[in-house]
């Protein structure tokens, strides 16, 4: 199942994100992190997911 659904977001949203054109609430930062199973620094600063 496709990241966006699992989050309950639109693809647009999660391409945005990935691109620095949109700032994410902090709940939808922590479920992006639980759906990839790290934590919030490395997914927004290390950049290693």
């Amino acid at each position: 199942m496709a990241l966006a659904k699992r989050i309950d977001v639109a693809r647009q949203t999660i391409n945005l994100i990935e691109n620095d054109k949109y700032n994410p609430s902090l709940d939808l930062c922590l479920k992006l992190a639980h759906e990839l199973d790290t934590d919030l620094n490395t997914l927004f600063w290390d950049g290693d997911v």
